[in-house]
């Protein structure tokens, strides 16, 4: 009856150890002609640190399956720094979800704002490119 406690608890920390972050700058090539950066850019940079947690987390060849409600909930402008924070939210027998929030930051001021949140939901494969487990 401790067994199922014990498989919660390794794959709490397996999530936990999995949370990944990339900075990044946010230079004029990244932008659209309103000097913010294009959306595109954001969902694949939000795709990519989405694959990298489900990659630490499973260990396995993974694949984006979807890409849930994406919300662009502030502008991000060229000359300013984001963060793209990856969490394991939810397991299951052959895939993960993945959520993906977005903070940005002035370079030379204090402060940090959320802009973007999404979540990213991934299929393990094996060798012959079927779903395999995630654990």
């Amino acid at each position: 009856m401790n067994q199922p406690l014990i498989e919660s608890s390794a794959i709490q920390k397996r999530m936990a150890n999995a949370e990944t972050r990339i900075f990044k700058a946010v230079f004029p090539n990244l932008t659209n002609h309103y000097d913010t950066l294009f959306g595109g850019t954001a969902m694949s940079l939000m795709d990519e640190v989405a694959f990298i947690a489900a990659t630490r987390f499973t260990r396995k060849k993974v694949v984006t399956v979807c890409s849930d409600k994406i919300d662009f909930n502030k502008p991000i402008p060229a000359g300013t720094i984001v963060e793209l924070v990856a969490r394991i939210v939810h397991v299951g027998r052959t895939s993960l979800r993945v959520s993906v929030e977005v903070f940005t930051e002035q370079m030379y001021s204090e402060g940090r704002e959320q802009a973007i949140v999404g979540q990213f939901t991934f299929v393990a494969l094996d060798h012959n490119r079927q779903p395999t487990s995630v654990l």
